[in-house]
């Protein structure tokens, strides 16, 4: 920051100069917003990829629903046999599936509207953190913080409301874990369904990562066609869905082939462990890591993170003796947990 001088010569005698405490305390506290602007890689590209992933659904839409109607008018054209009436009929019918398409674009438009809003709402919000305002900046920071940890604890009623009060539904990402919440419930109650149609949805994008959770989807659907005994079924299905993985997991496959061979009920530990509930559980964990990749999440929520940060410059030797102080967070078994992974400062 530059300071006005005195003119040489000038009879004014200069003030007392400011103390060092007192010009440093500004300059740390924007060394500590600008580091802390780094950590809001999350907090843009979310509704980015929303906004994206929103535009290629509506796009698909229009070349689906244009194909179908210029394949209709060219079958029409092609037909000699058709009667005026029929021709009528059918280019009615087709101009009400325009009508739909006109319908679909316009809450496609608005959903586009209000996704690029949040994210202008977005980068407002990091463009108005300074100095002067940065105890309500970090105050509205530890609330997205906390709605982020309800929100992939699955509190998502607490997280709306929390959000509410404070006024930041444009600063959290309350509709894209909606979206996570019914494949979640889904694989709760054993139905891969919601699941399945989420991969069909975003297909190039896990194949571009390499995704193995489609497969282990299907893997968990034949399993559980055996274990209802349907082995015909079992069989018909693997040929259709797993076979084309054979290239690439094919040892997974024989190991889940046997099963027709045996019973849910078998003892045999390399088996049993496949009709197992917590197999579904698996797949509700692996589906949260797809989820957070494909939305470019932390995969732990941004509230450990925080905490591992802070506990990080913590954790000595001392925290685990058992006369530990109850001041120290690290006497603490939660706190303790946390930071097991960390090393010793």
């Amino acid at each position: 920051m530059e300071m006005d001088s005195l003119p040489n010569g000038s009879a004014t005698s200069p003030g007392p100069s400011p103390g060092p405490t007192a010009a440093a305390a500004p300059s740390s506290k924007l060394s500590h917003l600008s580091e802390s602007l780094k950590l809001e890689h999350q907090f843009l590209r979310v509704p980015f990829e929303h906004y994206k992933k929103t535009i290629r659904a509506n796009h698909r839409v229009v070349e689906r629903e244009m194909s179908a109607v210029i394949n209709g008018v060219s079958e029409a054209a092609d037909r000699d046999d058709m009667s005026s009436d029929d021709a009528v009929n059918h280019l009615s019918s087709l101009v009400s599936r325009l009508q739909g398409l006109k319908r679909k674009l316009e809450e496609g438009s608005r959903t586009e509207h209000l996704q690029a809003q949040r994210c202008r709402a977005r980068l407002d919000h990091l463009e108005s953190a300074d100095v002067e305002s940065l105890s309500d900046w970090n105050n509205t920071r530890l609330n997205r913080i906390l709605v982020d940890y309800m929100l992939r604890m699955s509190y998502y009623d607490t997280a709306a409301n929390l959000a509410e009060s404070r006024n930041i539904q444009d600063l959290v990402d309350i509709d894209v874990f909606q979206e996570a919440k019914k494949v979640i419930e889904a694989l709760q109650n054993k139905e891969v369904g919601p699941a399945l149609a989420w991969c069909a949805e975003n297909k190039s994008r896990l194949k571009k990562s390499k995704s193995k959770f489609e497969f282990q989807l299907r893997l968990q659907e034949f399993i559980e066609l055996v274990r209802a005994e349907n082995n015909l079924r079992a069989i018909t299905y693997a040929q259709k869905y797993l076979a084309p993985w054979g290239t690439t997991h094919m040892k997974e496959l024989q190991r889940v082939f046997v099963t027709v061979a045996y019973k849910s009920t078998t003892e045999c530990a390399t088996y049993k462990v496949l009709f197992e509930p917590k197999q579904w559980d698996y797949l509700v964990d692996q589906f949260k890591q797809e989820f957070c990749k494909l939305y470019g999440m932390t995969l732990e929520p941004l509230l450990n993170i925080y905490l591992q940060a802070g506990l990080s410059a913590l954790k000595t030797p001392y925290c685990y003796d058992d006369d530990c102080t109850k001041e120290d967070p690290l006497s603490q078994e939660g706190f303790r947990k946390l930071a097991q992974p960390l090393p010793l400062f």
